[in-house]
C-alpha cells in the first residue's frame, strides 16, 4: 500500500520573495502564544517574452506592476 502526500505550498510570493511572519499573540494577561501571519496571495497570469506564466503573486507585488503599468 502506497500513501501519497500533497506537497505543500510555500505561503511565497514568487516576484517579492515575501513569506510567512512569525510572531506572538499577545492576551491582555500577557500571555504569549506563537502564531503566523501568512501573505495576501493571489494567483495572477502574467505574460513575460510573449509567454502566459501563472504566478503566485503579493497583493502589494500586483499594486506595485498596476502602478508601474506592467500589469
Amino acid at each position: 500500500m502506497t500513501v501519497e502526500f500533497e506537497e505543500e505550498k510555500m505561503q511565497k510570493c514568487d516576484l517579492t520573495g515575501k513569506g510567512k511572519q512569525y510572531g506572538n499573540n499577545v492576551s491582555f494577561s500577557q500571555r504569549h502564544t506563537k502564531r503566523v501571519w501568512k501573505p495576501n496571495l493571489q494567483n495572477k497570469t502574467v505574460i513575460v517574452d510573449g509567454q502566459k506564466v501563472s504566478m503566485k503573486l503579493s497583493t502589494q507585488a500586483i499594486r506595485t506592476l498596476k502602478k508601474k503599468s506592467l500589469l
